[in-house]
């Protein structure tokens, strides 16, 4: 269901795109930032739409349910009529595992004293349902049984009036035949609302959410909001746990690009565009387990590479770091860079897989951000196998053959380099979408445009620097600015893509931004940890002890050997 919806926000996407495309698309380089940004307005405006269906039917369904007659008194309970319900303090509140308080709720909240997930489905009035309510609705009308199923739940409901408005809410949940398992109060920092409540209940599904309809009709609440809680909603977000799931994730392309866009190099030239639309095709028709299809390369191809081969060749030795220019000579000994010809993808996947671990997966364009840096966290790096057109051969406007082969794949055969490329696509599961956004500006001004130190001086590891040398020959001038790489400045930083970048982040070393990687990402949002299982190639959510307790196992068994192996290289050789 949840790859079913995913696919449909895709395939929207795609059609947006193609329109923004026809419709004076401008001339620029193409780049996962963009699509980022371009992908969240369209989650954003297709989860809206899709909410606004479900909360349409789900009140419908309400409507057909008839509310108790008592709920119609509520707002005439006096004080005195309240049940006999033990109410904790903030000093003396239950800290069970995992459950939700109002100190939670106002450590995450905005100035305001709202939580962030409730600005947009906030409802003071009953115009409708929160997207946690349109997912409780939904799990309830599955079944009669899931209907009547016990859900515990805790909902915030801010009071006007003052403690006076808490004997309503006690005897609304009375009436709904729901059990109160804790209840708390705070001074609320929203204006004209004197409390905030929390109350923990358990009732059954079709209750609950009558009772949340019934007490936004009351006047004396200001707001009635159901918390996000494990037990009260399923919105944990689909991404891929294995190789094969990343079928799933590689349609969301901008396809055709030359069809589309009037400045595109191959625009006008009708033959190229053919030839891209035969590569994309059999790209799409790729699958997980298949071999890499081969491509028979065109003299005009074949020439394309050689003018930027021999170009980069001459440049590396000054201006590239260490790691690619070791990478690159050990291809050229195996005989896989050559200058007469456009090395194959599979030569270059059993490459990466004997040195990294990496492997290749063609791709027919640029894929979404989400889905691109997915590919990564298995140490899969997708790579379109179309060249750029013969008339422009240093310059593409967006990702081809050429820019991955010579630009990505000789630093995604260095060890500490295919480690953080995999760190990124990680970071990626399940991130939201402004934190892909992020990630996506991270891997941008690292990974396709970075700059490390090296001896005292400046090079470039970034593919869109070493596929293309008039980028590369400014990025080392002292044109640009060049600024410590620092994730979380660099996540913000805008971006440059109709002319050179004007800032560069220039990193101590791979191994310094692994670092700084790794503490940035641990401040995200994300409520889980993930890792990749080299042993079953599977991504694992560490969600349970069970989980944990496997890890340390394993972590141990590694140490030993760490230890085992420093022991032994301090003893003298016999």
């Amino acid at each position: 269901m949840a790859v079913a919806a995913a696919q449909k926000n895709r395939e929207m996407f795609a059609i947006k795109k193609s329109y923004s495309i026809e419709n004076g698309y401008p001339s620029r380089r193409r780049s996962l930032v963009d699509d980022a940004r371009f992908e969240t307005l369209v989650v954003k405006q297709t989860k809206q739409s899709v909410l606004e269906e479900a909360r349409q039917r789900a009140n419908d369904t309400l409507d057909d349910c008839h509310l108790p007659s008592q709920v119609h008194e509520l707002q005439n309970v006096s004080q005195d009529d309240t049940p006999q319900i033990q109410i904790s303090t903030a000093d003396d509140q239950l800290k069970h595992e995992g459950e939700i308080t109002v100190e939670d709720i106002f450590d995450k909240s905005d100035d305001d004293g709202i939580p962030p997930e409730c600005h947009e489905t906030s409802y003071e009035n009953d115009s409708g349902l929160t997207e946690d309510e349109v997912l409780l609705a939904n799990a309830a009308s599955e079944s009669p049984e899931a209907e009547k199923k016990i859900q515990r739940a805790a909902l915030v409901v801010r009071l006007r009036d003052g403690m006076g408005s808490l004997g309503r809410i006690l005897k609304a949940i009375e009436t709904f035949h729901g059990t109160v398992v804790h209840l708390e109060s705070r001074p609320s920092r929203a204006e004209g609302v004197q409390f905030d409540v929390l109350a923990k209940v358990d009732m059954s599904r079709v209750n609950l959410l009558q009772l949340i309809r019934a007490l936004r009709q009351t006047n004396s609440f200001g707001s009635v909001n159901l918390v996000a809680d494990n037990n009260v909603t399923v919105k944990t977000p689909w991404f891929p746990k294995h190789a094969s799931e990343l079928d799933n994730c590689n349609h969301l392309m901008t396809k055709y690009e030359p069809d589309l866009d009037m400045n595109h190099p191959g625009f006008a030239d009708k033959a190229y565009r053919a030839r891209r639309k035969e590569i994309a095709e059999i790209a799409f028709a790729y699958k997980f387990g298949d071999p890499i299809p081969h491509i028979t390369y065109t003299e005009d191809e074949n020439k394309t590479w050689r003018a930027v081969f021999n170009t980069v060749k001459d440049l590396i030795p000054k201006h590239a770091c260490i790691e690619y220019r070791r990478v690159f000579a050990q291809l050229e000994e195996e005989g896989i860079f050559r200058e007469d010809r456009l090395p194959q993808l599979e030569e270059m996947s059993s490459f990466l897989r004997r040195n990294t671990g990496f492997t290749l997966r063609p791709a027919a364009g640029l894929l979404t951000a989400r889905d691109f840096l997915a590919s990564l966290a298995f140490r899969i790096f997708q790579s379109t196998q179309y060249v750029r057109h013969v008339n422009t051969p240093y310059h593409t406007p967006e990702p081809d053959a050429i820019h991955e082969i010579i630009g990505h794949q000789p630093l995604l055969g260095d060890p500490s380099f295919a480690q953080f490329s995999q760190e990124i696509g990680l970071a990626s599961l399940g991130a939201s979408d402004e934190e892909i956004e992020k990630l996506a500006t991270v891997y941008w001004f690292t990974v396709e445009f970075g700059l490390c130190k090296e001896q005292g001086q400046v090079k470039a590891y970034g593919a869109g620097l070493l596929s293309a040398y008039g980028e590369l020959l400014h990025a080392l001038s002292d044109k640009p600015e060049h600024r410590p790489f620092e994730p979380a400045s660099t996540a913000v930083q805008k971006y440059q893509d109709q002319e050179y970048q004007p800032i560069y982040y220039v990193a101590e070393s791979f191994e310094d931004a692994k670092e700084k990687f790794r503490r940035w990402v641990s401040a995200m949002s994300r409520p889980f940890e993930v890792r990749f299982n080299p042993h079953t190639e599977r991504v694992e959510v560490l969600d349970s002890v069970d989980k944990l307790h496997t890890l340390v196992a394993q972590l141990n068994t590694e140490i030993l050997h760490l230890t085992n192996a420093i022991d032994k290289l301090g003893k003298p050789f016999c």
